[in-house]
């Protein structure tokens, strides 16, 4: 438990150092160096920012008493007493810090020995007597272990601590290391205890979903398993915990919704633009599998630093589900791991036979960006998998991911846009060569050449998150290049008509109201457009629009398709149309209540049906985003391929085998 504290604190070092936070004081109490990722700088920037918004609130609020306090609850290595002495806000305010005896005296030895430090505590001696490590004018450091209440009691009172005036209590990520019992006790002893009382919690819930599941193992491998999540799995569960242990106001949320609407928007953009960045889908989970908790009692006026002003609606309650859809394992004759990745493309070459390529997984026993295609092949009711053989091998692939592939032809496919890594320029366009024929019956028969653009691709093609979708125009066939995001531009909202043949731009009008800019989400071929479906927003927002790019006589026209009730905003998914419905697959949202299964829109009225995905069949967490998905008609068999991603500091979870889920019973016509 105590190394997770000093791993934190190294995050949130980096990220200080990288200007999400404004801390001079950490490196100081840090004295581990390393960078981390930008998922880890984002994820500790919410933290920080959650506990900082809530401790200013609380001194803002009660600035008027004669003397307030704050009580930090297992402390470890943390700068918030200095920063709030050095922005010259604890006029009449005594900071605690408690933390087990090692890491007390660790850091007291530290606030001796660094001018900085020593010079704004002032120190007044009287420490080493028994659990006080430090004791300045305004700052108590104390060695104890939590779970001791009545000891914990006694040494706050030694250290002079007041049971009648204001005071918070801060626990950012500690009380779920304890015992459920210990925890609450705690949480009722400081409601019992204190006549006015805050209390500000940050911490851990979800453990059932799939990123919930890969986050408890992670914990439970570093032998620092999370106790309460399975008592207190979410919002709902924490706030009745607080009202049953004597707190009578308690508001919370979970960390999508305080960067949404308690983080101001110039803000959000002032992060969002501090690193390159693309892992939006495994930030917004980490978000909606950490809330931050406020409750108070006895305060003069309710302290309720959660309530924001902002209008922006509120996502809670439950999805309503029509019913769900088993997934079972893909029976495939073959042990490769190929098919371990995210961020890829597949896309049926023959009735028979599924082309992927591309991505970032499992390659070799490596992580890295995919070199090999690969192929699953239909034959006798079951998959076969295999490698591609590359007819030129030295041609450059270019190792992309978030990158589409259409097919044109029964042997050829065009390759558009992806990257490397997010800060570099997108990549331009390749064509797949394949044989004519169609009875393929192994993986080894499949070749696949690569055939580079002359003259060099369309600019328009550098960049990645994108849809390219074919439409016909008077007869002829364009690929529809929509939305994405690239190098500089962070959402795209242009569009191209690629025509097939000379893969030139072609201008055709388009009138109607132009979607929002987007990038992760969907498009369909129907009827001669393209159904444009959710993705990610300007400020990194999903949408919920449906649109429809129809054609008219003399060019297109955008058309909303109303749906009802309102598809939930979502991004990341894949979908299908068949027989006039719209199939929406996985993704993620901000309903941190449930993830994403199937949605069906019927495009004739708008009817739009939520079915979660039972994987009670499988042993392993099914993470739909990033994945690719494949639809059989004949059979109403959809095919998930890949998909998973870096869930945060938790290790990579990739989906590790193919998953089939028939949907016979949900498409037949009602």
């Amino acid at each position: 438990v105590q190394g997770t504290g000093g791993s934190s604190a190294v995050s949130k070092c980096s990220a200080a150092a990288r200007g999400y936070i404004q801390d001079r004081f950490l490196r100081l109490l840090v004295g581990r160096r390393r960078r981390r990722a930008p998922l880890v700088h984002r994820g500790y920037y919410i933290r920080a920012r959650a506990v900082d918004h809530c401790v200013q609130d609380f001194l803002l609020k009660t600035q008027s008493h004669p003397r307030t306090q704050i009580l930090s609850l297992g402390a470890g290595f943390d700068s918030l007493y200095f920063r709030l002495k050095d922005m010259g806000l604890l006029h009449h305010t005594v900071v605690y810090e408690v933390d087990f005896p090692n890491v007390a005296c660790q850091k007291a030895t530290l606030i001796k020995r660094i001018k900085e430090l020593s010079a704004l505590v002032g120190d007044i001696g009287g420490e080493g007597l028994g659990v006080i490590t430090f004791s300045g004018e305004d700052y108590k450091l104390l060695g104890l272990d939590l779970s001791e209440l009545s000891e914990l009691e006694r040494a706050l009172e030694e250290a002079g601590m007041d049971n009648e005036i204001p005071t918070l209590f801060i626990a950012e990520v500690v009380l779920t290391y304890m015992e459920n019992s210990r925890s609450d006790a705690l949480i009722q002893w400081a409601a019992e205890h204190f006549s006015q009382a805050c209390f500000l919690l940050y911490e851990q819930m979800h453990p059932e979903d799939p990123f919930g599941c890969v986050m408890q193992q992670h914990f439970s491998q570093l032998n620092s398993a999370l106790h309460s999540l399975a008592q207190y799995p979410d919002c709902e569960a924490q706030q009745r915990r607080f009202f049953e242990k004597g707190w009578t106001e308690c508001s919370v949320m979970d960390m999508n919704e305080f960067f949404t609407r308690c983080t101001p928007e110039d803000e959000q953009q002032r992060v969002q633009a501090l690193e390159p960045f693309d892992e939006y889908e495994e930030w917004h989970l980490k978000c909606s599998h950490y809330f931050v908790l406020t409750a108070s009692k006895g305060m003069e006026s309710p302290w309720t630093p959660l309530l924001s002003n902002m209008t922006v609606p509120h996502c809670d309650g439950p999805v309503r589900m029509a019913g769900s859809i088993t997934a079972v394992e893909c029976a495939t004759h073959s042990e490769i791991s190929g098919l371990r990745r995210y961020g890829h493309h597949s896309v049926l070459i023959k009735p028979n036979v599924i082309l992927t390529t591309g991505g970032f997984g499992e390659e070799d026993g490596q992580h890295c960006r995919m070199r090999n295609f690969h192929v699953l092949i239909k034959h006798a009711g079951y998959w076969k998998a295999g490698c591609v053989k590359k007819e030129n091998p030295d041609k450059r692939w270019d190792e992309r991911l978030y990158h589409t592939v259409s097919c044109l032809s029964s042997s050829l496919a065009l390759v558009v846009g992806g990257r490397t890594s997010p800060s570099s320029a997108g990549l331009g366009m390749l064509w797949l060569k394949f044989p004519e024929t169609s009875n393929a019956s192994d993986p080894g028969d499949i070749t696949v050449e690569l055939v580079s653009l002359q003259p060099p691709a369309e600019p328009a093609a550098l960049r990645w998150r994108h849809s390219t979708t074919e439409v016909i125009f008077k007869g002829e066939k364009y690929l529809f290049l929509y939305g994405g995001r690239s190098a500089m531009e962070p959402v795209l909202g242009d569009w191209y008509f690629l025509h097939t043949q000379e893969l030139s731009c072609t201008v055709i009008p388009v009138e109607g109201p132009v979607p929002e800019s987007r990038h992760s989400h969907s498009a369909c071929s129907w009827k001669g457009g393209v159904l444009i479906a959710g993705g990610l927003g300007a400020v990194e927002q999903p949408l919920g629009s449906v649109f429809f790019l129809r054609e008219l006589e003399h060019g297109f026209q955008w058309q909303t398709v109303e749906t009802h009730p309102p598809l939930i905003p979502r991004y990341s998914h894949t979908a299908h149309v068949h027989d006039g419905k719209l199939l929406l697959v996985g993704g993620v949202w901000f309903h941190s209540s449930s993830v994403p299964g199937i949605t069906v829109i019927d495009l004739m009225t708008g009817l739009c049906l939520d079915y979660a995905i039972n994987v009670e069949h499988l042993e392993w967490p099914l993470m739909l985003h990033n994945h690719s998905s494949v639809f059989l008609p004949n059979e109403k068999e959809l095919l998930l391929i890949g998909g998973g991603g870096n869930c945060f500091s938790f290790g990579t979870h990739l989906n590790p085998e193919p998953v089939s889920l028939s949907l016979s019973n949900i498409l037949t016509s009602h």
